[in-house]
């Protein structure tokens, strides 16, 4: 058998847009790895499967704290060749880690940022929000949100990873076997120069929802199938409509079906046309009749290129477990939801900050095995949660006849008038950080997402809580808020040198001394109020992905504690 021809051209500065005739995507060159070079079975310690916006986030991750990895993909490039932008919407959360792993200002000088979302029943504005105002998303560094074609971001995660190192980027790398041991793993390796076998400590499964691995690790999973139906379009126009998000529960352009309307980069829109179950998938692609829809929304004088139409039929299902022996799922693998509310590319991204800093630690020596399990505590719960909130607005758009169908034009005529009805709308319940209420290595105070908060180092310096993370370099960071006293200064610094991973900052308010070398202002109480309203002289322990592991008030046994259950001890 012949192997495929591919094209070895090296992914630059940033992809070229073709106006009418899809995206063009980068294309990497096969590289002989040393399995096939040296005809040897070499051993690794953490294999990641599929090169997707999950397994490279998780990879540039692991090579951003120095771990070694491999990933594998079966394609040549990012994205998928001839088909859509995919995943367009990405959560303040994502941007965050975007930051800590040194891609973010790309993404933020290429993207559209926006925090504005108005949803109409006909021509009746029903509901609208500005998430700048909620306190989730106000206290941040980055946006509530950007937009932009998923593509870009990967692209963006390879060149980081090519910078950084550790990470062997394999492609035109096809697993075609697996089995495991209580040693180790062994997956089978298809590539254009050959087959081998590689070993793995560690499997990460991120190659999206038709892998193989379910089946091999006998994973089972609840899965719902629906029939309705949608028609996505990437279009350009000769005019600009609003940068906002527009949504349309009953659109009078769209037979009274739901319409979305989301700017994204290069002045591409994402129209996303709800169609009639079951709708003939060939046919309400066909660009004509994909014109004809646009004509009807925007009008016939309006000049429209199609950059990319496409089907899709949507469906949701959850993994019962995310780790099989060496396996861990994680993305698309783990669960599928609507994409109702930016739930889908944003939870893989999520899954991958979560697993990275704790993989770095056991492989570092700093936390034990047990630390893993917590990723299927977490994610678990994060994946279930979004399937949860996702089906809920899928009902809603598409109710049943009867008495679903009923509340929703109930809902629709109070919104109009009454602010109590209004947030009963559901047309996708914008995607936050998930909140882990039953992590076992978080306590009482502990679960949820610390926002990147600006500080000030020093008069004239000013830094935010990714910078404090990144210095600690994967290692829990303990911060102390005003004054302390000599006892707890001295448990302070008897912890810091006691050989746990663990970095110690002093806060200050306004008007206080330091007293601790390592020490910064949060002048206006934006870090402290972030760390769950921290009492003055508590403490906080944040994890490496961002997230508070407790909260104590005073530099005891507890604060011992609170370390050791973080780091699964």
């Amino acid at each position: 058998m012949t192997p495929p021809s591919f094209k070895e051209v090296q992914f630059t500065n940033g992809y070229e847009f073709t106006e009418g005739s899809g995206y063009a995507l980068p294309e990497y060159p096969f590289v002989k790895p040393p399995e096939l070079v040296h005809n040897k079975t070499l051993r690794h310690a953490v294999v990641i499967v599929g090169g997707g916006i999950t397994g490279l986030t998780l990879a540039c991750s692991l090579a951003n704290l120095g771990i070694k990895a491999v990933l594998l993909d079966e394609d040549n490039t990012v994205g998928v060749k001839g088909a859509s932008s995919r995943g367009i919407c990405y959560t303040q959360k994502s941007l965050e880690i975007f930051n800590k792993l040194g891609i973010f200002d790309r993404i933020a000088k290429k993207g559209i940022q926006w925090s504005v979302g108005r949803t109409f029943a006909g021509d009746d504005e029903v509901y609208n929000f500005d998430l700048k105002q909620q306190s989730n998303f106000s206290l941040s560094e980055q946006p509530a949100f950007i937009n932009i074609q998923q593509f870009y971001i990967e692209g963006y995660l390879v060149e980081r990873i090519q910078e950084l190192g550790h990470v062997d980027l394999r492609w035109q790398s096809r697993v075609t076997g697996f089995k495991q041991n209580k040693d180790f793993a062994t997956l089978d390796i298809e590539t254009p120069e050959g087959t081998y076998q590689l070993q793995a400590d560690h499997v990460i499964d991120a190659s999206g929802s038709h892998t193989p691995f379910h089946a091999w690790t006998g994973v089972s999973m609840e899965s719902k199938k629906g029939d309705d139906r949608w028609c996505i379009a990437d279009v350009k126009f000769d005019t600009r409509p609003p940068t906002e998000r527009h949504t349309w529960i009953e659109a009078p352009f769209n037979e009274n079906r739901a319409v979305w309307q989301h700017l994204m980069a290069d002045d591409v829109w994402r129209i996303d046309y709800q169609m009639e179950p079951n709708a003939d998938a060939a046919y309400i692609s066909r660009e004509d009749v994909v014109r004809e829809r646009l004509e009807r929304q925007f009008g016939k004088k309006v000049k429209v290129d199609i950059v990319w139409v496409g089907p899709y039929a949507y469906k949701s299902q959850c993994l019962n477990t995310l780790r099989m022996g060496r396996v861990f799922f994680m993305g698309d693998t783990a669960k599928i939801v609507n994409p109702f509310g930016a739930r889908g590319g944003n939870t893989g991204v999520a899954d991958a900050d979560n697993l990275g800093w704790k993989l770095a630690a056991v492989l570092r020596g700093h936390a034990s095995e047990a630390l893993l399990e917590s990723y299927n505590d977490e994610r678990l719960e994060a994946a279930q949660e979004n399937v949860k909130v996702t089906r809920r607005t899928a009902r809603f758009l598409r109710p049943a006849d009867g008495i679903e169908r009923a509340f929703r034009k109930a809902t629709i005529s109070l919104a109009k008038q009454y602010p109590f009805a209004r947030s009963l709308v559901n047309t996708g319940r914008m995607a936050v950080a998930n909140t882990y209420r039953g992590s076992r290595i978080c306590g009482d105070n502990g679960g949820t997402s610390v926002q990147n908060v600006k500080v000030q180092w020093r008069p004239g310096k000013t830094g935010a809580l990714n910078d404090l993370l990144q210095w600690a370099d994967g290692r829990l960071l303990i911060l102390v808020f005003g004054h302390q006293t000599k006892a707890s200064l001295k448990r302070l610094q008897e912890l810091s040198l006691s050989g746990l991973p663990v970095r110690c900052v002093q806060v200050l308010g306004k008007g206080e001394t330091a007293q601790a070398r390592e020490h910064l202002w949060d002048k206006q109480g934006h870090l402290q109020s972030a760390c769950a309203a921290v009492p003055a002289g508590g403490w906080a322990v944040i994890r490496p992905d961002g997230y508070l592991a407790d909260t104590g008030k005073g530099v005891n046994g507890e604060l011992i504690g609170a370390v050791a259950t973080s780091l699964g001890l």
